[in-house]
């Protein structure tokens, strides 16, 4: 592939490694915040479920499922209009509202509250993952996207790690601060970064390449370039055929899978490893930091590999089988602390490591408008998993007294999600276009 010659003292890694250091630092920041105040539900159910007499499993499977409904119908519109208006603006204008409206979970006292909620946060955060996956192609070439993701989406991994001490910390040393119990006060405090982080973005992020004061214009020529060469590769759909499309529609699904993994467990890992007989609130979250911290590394070695070797079906395929055969093995030792935590950490390892091995396939193969909407459109369809998944799990708890068999069908759906990239994704679609 083409690339601009640079001063003999500065190379196309050094450029890259720049951008790096000054895109992702902050997306991942703000991932952190988003994720967060999408998953602490998993924890306020520790002490929600006391005070609001008809939350059972089944409403709170419902309810954290529901927020991907209003997450379907707002995000392709959420992209394009970023797309028009500016990433600086629109993701800014993301972070406020979830954050305020993530705040607001204070005030339920029933499960319809919970419900509208839930459903509002879903809108609010509507367009702020696939934008920051659209936002990653105006500067990575798809050689370099695997890593740009998984750094990126180390977030997820991190917030583990961070997020469930600190939660289990708050909702035991916060509880009756200010006459709030301690899942309140979990709200309220982890919503709060979200909108400081919102204020900041503008001034700190740049729209695209042209636009970055930080680069050269030798600088920003290489990385322009670089782009138009991959540009003449990829698919300029018409907006209203990306809906149709069927290699967007098999990425979705296999989406689907993946997403089904993630939420599927990971609402419920506080309560499955509570089930293990650890009672104290701190205890869980420090117990869930470790399945997270394997599966940070996890995203990493995936992310960086298939960048090395221009490959993502195998990898990916390894990485959904790796995390059905930790759910399985969790499940099968349910009762035993150390033996159900390796079975939700290699749970965690695979269905983390799938993510940056994934999204690098179709958005190596989408350009400009179809871009910005294809990657909402599959990024909604395979959210709707996150409905699926808590709500699998919560009925089959509700109905049999047992989260285990709903989590052994998350299981089998991750599998189905190896099985379809190996037997329709073309390895020359899954490939990095950009090294022929």
């Amino acid at each position: 592939m083409p690339t601009i010659p640079l001063t003999a003292s500065v190379t196309e890694d050094d450029v890259y490694n720049k951008v790096a250091w000054r895109t992702i630092p902050l997306l991942f920041l703000c991932y952190i915040a988003a994720y967060l105040d999408r998953v602490n539900v998993g924890f306020a159910k520790l002490q929600m479920q006391a005070d609001v007499a008809d939350i059972s499993d089944s409403v709170f499977g419902f309810g954290a499922g529901i927020f991907f409904l209003g997450y379907f119908i707002f995000e392709v519109p959420s992209n394009v209009l970023m797309e028009k208006v500016g990433a600086r603006l629109w993701i800014a204008r993301i972070m406020i509202t979830w954050g305020i409206i993530s705040s607001a979970m204070i005030f339920v006292n029933s499960k319809w509250i919970f419900y509208g909620l839930r459903l509002l946060l879903g809108l609010a955060e509507a367009g702020f993952f696939p934008g920051i996956i659209l936002y990653l192609t105006y500067w990575f070439p798809s050689r370099r996207r695997g890593r740009a993701v998984a750094l990126f989406m180390l977030a997820i991994a991190l917030t583990g790690v961070i997020g469930g001490p600190l939660s289990g910390w708050i909702l035991q040393a916060c509880n009756g601060v200010a006459g709030l119990r301690g899942w309140q006060m979990l709200f309220l405090l982890e919503g709060i970064p979200s909108i400081l982080l919102g204020l900041l973005i503008p001034f700190l992020l740049a729209n695209r390449v042209r636009s970055a004061h930080w680069l050269n214009d030798e600088e920003k020529q290489l990385l322009e370039e670089n782009l138009k060469a991959e540009e003449a590769h990829k698919k300029h759909l018409p907006l209203l055929r990306v809906f149709f499309d069927p290699k967007l529609l098999l990425f979705s699904l296999v989406y689907f899978c993946c997403v089904m993994g993630l939420y599927g467990t990971g609402f419920w890992i506080p309560q499955l490893i509570k089930n293990t007989g650890v009672k104290d609130p701190l205890d869980v979250g420090l117990l869930t930091a470790i399945p997270y911290g394997f599966g940070a590394i996890a995203m990493l070695v995936f992310g960086r590999s298939s960048d090395r070797y221009g490959e993502r079906r195998w990898h990916f395929a390894v990485a959904s089988i790796l995390g059905a055969a930790g759910i399985v093995i969790s499940n099968l030792f349910r009762q035993d602390t150390l033996a159900a935590m390796i079975g939700l950490t290699l749970a965690t390892i695979g269905i983390l490591a799938a993510f940056p091995v994934f999204w690098p396939m179709p958005t190596a193969v989408l350009a400009g408008t179809a871009a910005a909407a294809g990657i909402a459109w599959i990024n909604s369809l395979g959210n709707l998993a996150g409905f699926f998944g808590p709500s699998i799990v919560g009925w089959f708890a509700d109905l049999t007294k047992r989260s285990d068999y709903g989590l052994y069908v998350i299981a089998g759906i991750l599998v189905l999600g190896a099985i379809l990239v190996l037997a329709f994704v073309p390895p020359r679609v899954a490939a990095d276009i950009d090294r022929s």
